[in-house]
Parts: C-alpha cells; sequence; structure tokens
C-alpha cells in the first residue's frame, strides 16, 4: 500500500498532526479531572458516579477500536478521521447542554467511541513512514502527544474559574474543528483503490491473524500490563499526593508535570537509539529500569519514606514503562502489514479495557495509604518481564537445530 503521492507532506508537518489527532483523549480525560465536583453538583450526584464518567470513556473507546479498527485497513485514512474528529465534536457540543448524569454518561460513551475511528489509523500512518522504525515514529508522536496531559489539568483549572465546566467542553469543540481544517490540508491519503485484494480478510479473520501470532501475542499482554501500570498510575496519583502527602494543589500540578516530563524524555532517548539498538534491545532496557524503579518505589512506600523518595522513584519509572510500552507496540505493527489497523485495534481495547480495571483494584485493596498503588505497579512490571522472558526463552528454542 502505497501514499497518494499528490498528497504527501513533510514529517515536519505530519508528526505534530498526528499527535493532535492523538491528544483528543488524553484531552477529553484529563481536562475536566478539576471539574469534577462541580459536575457533580450540577448534575446531582455523588462523586462516585462521576468518576465512572473516566470507565465509561475507556470503554467507549475500547469497543469503538474492536469496530472501527479492521476497517481502517481497507478504508479512507482521511474519512476516518474527519470522522471521528467530527463525532468528537458534535459530542463535545452537546455535553455542557445535559441535565442529569444519564445523558453526562451516554455522551461520553458516545464521545469515545466514534473519536476511536480517527485515532486508530495513526499507528499505520506511522508505519508507512517509517517502516522498520515504526518505535523511533511512534516515540516522536508520543513526546509531542505527551504536552496534552502535562497541561490539560491546568487548561481545566483556569476554563474552571473564568467560567464554568461547560467552557471546557466548548475549548474541545474548537479544538476539535482546528484539527478537522487540518487534517482536511495535510493529512495523506491512501486511495481504496490501492489496496491489494489479494490480501484483503474477512472482519474475524483479521483478528485470527493478529492472535495467532505467539509473539505478538506476548508483546500484547506486555503492552496490556504497562497500561494496567500506566492507568494504576492515573486513577491513584491525585489521592497519593493530595491526601496521602497532604501536597497543594499547586505542588501537585508541578509534580504531575514532573512525571509528564519524564515521559517525554523517555520517548526522546528512544528515538535516539532505537534506530542502532532495534525495539526488542530498548523495549529490554525500559524493562530493566522499570523493575528497579518500580521495586523501590514499593520498598518506599512499604518503609513509609518521605515524599521525595516516592517522587525519585516514579519519575524514571513512568519514563521507563512508556518505552516498553512504544517498543511493544512497534513490534506488534511491524508484524502484521497488511492488518495494522486490526492490530492497532487490538492493543487499544485490550490496553483501555485492562485500563478500566485499575481503579476497581486499588479500591478493593484500599487502606489509606500509597502501598496498594505501589504494589500494583510493581506487580504489572513483574509480568511483563515474565512475559518478555517466555519470549525470548521461545526465541532461543526456534534456533536450536531441528530433528530431521
Amino acid at each position: 500500500m502505497k501514499l497518494d503521492t499528490s498528497t504527501q507532506v513533510s514529517l515536519k508537518i505530519i508528526l505534530p498532526l498526528l499527535a493532535s489527532i492523538m491528544a483528543l483523549s488524553p484531552l477529553a480525560i484529563d481536562m475536566y479531572l478539576p471539574a469534577m465536583p462541580i459536575l457533580a453538583e450540577d448534575l446531582n450526584t455523588d462523586m462516585p458516579m462521576i468518576q465512572n464518567s473516566l470507565s465509561i470513556y475507556l470503554l467507549g473507546f475500547a469497543l469503538g477500536l474492536i469496530i472501527f479498527g479492521p476497517m481502517a485497513d481497507n478504508s479512507s485514512r482521511r474519512k476516518m478521521v474527519l470522522f471521528g474528529i467530527s463525532g468528537f465534536l458534535i459530542a463535545s457540543l452537546l455535553l455542557p447542554f445535559v441535565t442529569n448524569i444519564e445523558q453526562f454518561l451516554l455522551l461520553r460513551f458516545i464521545q469515545a467511541f466514534i473519536s476511536s475511528a480517527a485515532t486508530v489509523v495513526v499507528p499505520r500512518t506511522i508505519r508507512e513512514y517509517y517502516q522498520k522504525d515504526t518505535a523511533k515514529g511512534l516515540s516522536y508522536v508520543s513526546m509531542i502527544m505527551m504536552l496534552a496531559p502535562m497541561i490539560a489539568p491546568s487548561i481545566g483549572s483556569i476554563l474552571l474559574v473564568a467560567h464554568s465546566w461547560q467552557l471546557i467542553f466548548y475549548v474541545l469543540v474548537f479544538y476539535s474543528a482546528i484539527v478537522i481544517l487540518l487534517v482536511m490540508r495535510y493529512l495523506p491519503d491512501v486511495s481504496r483503490t490501492q489496496v491489494n485484494k489479494e490480501n484483503q480478510v474477512n472482519f474475524l479473520g483479521r483478528y485470527k491473524i493478529v492472535f495467532s501470532n505467539n509473539e505478538a501475542r506476548l508483546d500484547i499482554i506486555s503492552s496490556m500490563m504497562v497500561s494496567l501500570a500506566f492507568f494504576a498510575y492515573i486513577t491513584a496519583i491525585p489521592f497519593v499526593y493530595l491526601t496521602v502527602y497532604q501536597v497543594s494543589e499547586f505542588s501537585f500540578s508541578i509534580l504531575f508535570g514532573m512525571n509528564v516530563f519524564g515521559l517525554m524524555l523517555a520517548h526522546f532517548i528512544n528515538t535516539r537509539l532505537v534506530v542502532r539498538k532495534g525495539s526488542r534491545k530498548m523495549l529490554w532496557y525500559g524493562l530493566i529500569l522499570s523493575i528497579i524503579t518500580s521495586a523501590g518505589l514499593f520498598f518506599v512506600n512499604l518503609t513509609g519514606m518521605p515524599l521525595s523518595y516516592t517522587v525519585l522513584s516514579i519519575i524514571p519509572l513512568m519514563g521507563s514503562i512508556s518505552m516498553v510500552a512504544v517498543n511493544a507496540d512497534a513490534l506488534v505493527l511491524t508484524k502484521f502489514p497488511e492488518q495494522s489497523g486490526t492490530a492497532t485495534a487490538v492493543i487499544g481495547t485490550l490496553r483501555f479495557g485492562i485500563g478500566a480495571m485499575a481503579g476497581p483494584i486499588l479500591a478493593f485493596y484500599y487502606d489509606g495509604s500509597a502501598l496498594p498503588f505501589a504494589g500494583l505497579m510493581f506487580f504489572s512490571v513483574l509480568l511483563v518481564l515474565i512475559c518478555q522472558l517466555i519470549n525470548w526463552l521461545n526465541g532461543k528454542a526456534n534456533m536450536l537445530p531441528k530433528d530431521e
């Protein structure tokens, strides 16, 4: 499959554009977090119901990936993106007018479900540009996209003070409208006539191809477990910093930003080294660091050490698990050049699905401390290590001479 040469554009334009598409969900998730208490009051409901809107969003996104992933393998890239962002825009426009929690949850589900049609085509586009260096392209896009979760809570707080929670969703409308205009102008398309008909497979057949690859299956599980660790962080870090260590809201923003900076730095390092070292080696580098730092985080909280030790553990931990995730995803995508949309759907669905479990797991083991959070992070990374050791052992076994 080749890009339409009449619409090829510079990577200096296409990478930020792809990052802006990927940023839709982080912005939709993080910008309204400061408004949760006010939302609960305005919609006459309690905080757990408002917090459930995050799980509803993740569920909608995961289900959307299941549907739109295989479609992305044979459909027009630009049309998929425009459909997804347009649906996101309409849902965002309606959200300020809701009068009860049921309407809010329904629109959040729709917002996430339709927007997944846009994000599912991004990894395929990156793979087409970077081929065997897909991890480098994914790291570039992720590094740029990380600006969204870094600044989103602060933007949400400013908008809340300036006007109301409704303004947050109007800003999302404005943002998605700008992205639509940029997509129409700059996003290269793939003509449907360019799709190799010999490689076309039915909907379920595409999923069978992806799941039947043993090596890819272990990398997909690794990506899932990293996501469990990441969403454990997203779910627990406000409680850890604001309640357990009782830092101020301003200090929380600084600490949150430092952790996002760690993520961005890890992606930058990956872009510099992955071409020479390869995705598998970079995955192992990240995994070794994440084992050390997650064990350190668990020990720090087990022994009740001060906040500074937790901060010094989390920053490299978040960077290292992001390095594991981006290289695991790249290894999966490069195995399925004709089913990359489906592979993206599998990764995304399982990732967001298991991510939604982080909250219930942390709630079950809640003891008023940060220890359950640290334990879940450490346990998730250990499972990644087990998967990669099995992959390594299988590779060694395949290299042994076979009996004639």
